[in-house]
């Protein structure tokens, strides 16, 4: 599996999503390592069974091991937080702000590759899991580390693309089961 097997699993109707994954592979902004990483991770995140091969399959021929785990730990510990981090934005309630987290979340301190990248991959599936508090503590400092507004930009676009692949693939195989359904009753 790999990208061009996701581009040639998406219909017709999603031949935006598909020009998009083109232009973000070619993407030079990002190193191959931030592009890949963010590519996989939000993978992770969106969890289509066959985005996540797919993307886990080409970022494998980029990726080092250690580069893999961080970028499956990006999406690991960031769903932990966006949902605790989501819930501490949503409640009126603001004494939960000032509460500990009480969380294990060593993997930030110590990821296992270059931390910006890291920071990268966190901010880009905090997009994708709609984080507001997450995208707002992690981009200052990548800003702060030497990261453009263009490389924070291109990550959240990789993010969104990923999750439109998820998209398009999940409705896809809930049209069809539904179309079984409907045939084995009729």
């Amino acid at each position: 599996m790999s990208i061009d097997s996701l581009k040639e699993a998406l219909p017709e109707y999603a031949r935006d999503i598909k020009l998009n994954l083109s232009t973000l592979a070619g993407e030079e902004l990002l190193t191959e390592q931030q592009k890949w990483g963010a590519f996989l991770s939000c993978a992770l995140a969106g969890g289509n069974e066959f985005v996540i091969q797919a993307l886990h399959a080409e970022a494998s021929a980029r990726l080092g091991p250690d580069a893999l785990n961080a970028a499956k730990a990006a999406a690991a510990i960031m769903a932990m937080n966006n949902v605790y981090y989501k819930f501490t934005g949503m409640i009126e309630n603001a004494e939960y702000r000032t509460m500990p987290a009480r969380l294990r979340m060593n993997v930030i301190a110590n990821p296992g590759v270059d931390k910006l990248d890291f920071e990268l991959w966190s901010l880009a599936v905090s997009a994708v899991n709609g984080c507001q508090f997450c995208v707002n503590a992690h981009e200052p400092i990548l800003i702060k580390g030497g990261l453009s507004k263009e490389q924070v930009q291109t990550a959240v676009r990789i993010a969104a693309v990923v999750t439109a692949a998820s998209c398009v693939l999940n409705g896809e195989a809930a049209l069809q089961g539904a179309s079984a359904i409907v045939a084995s009753a009729a």
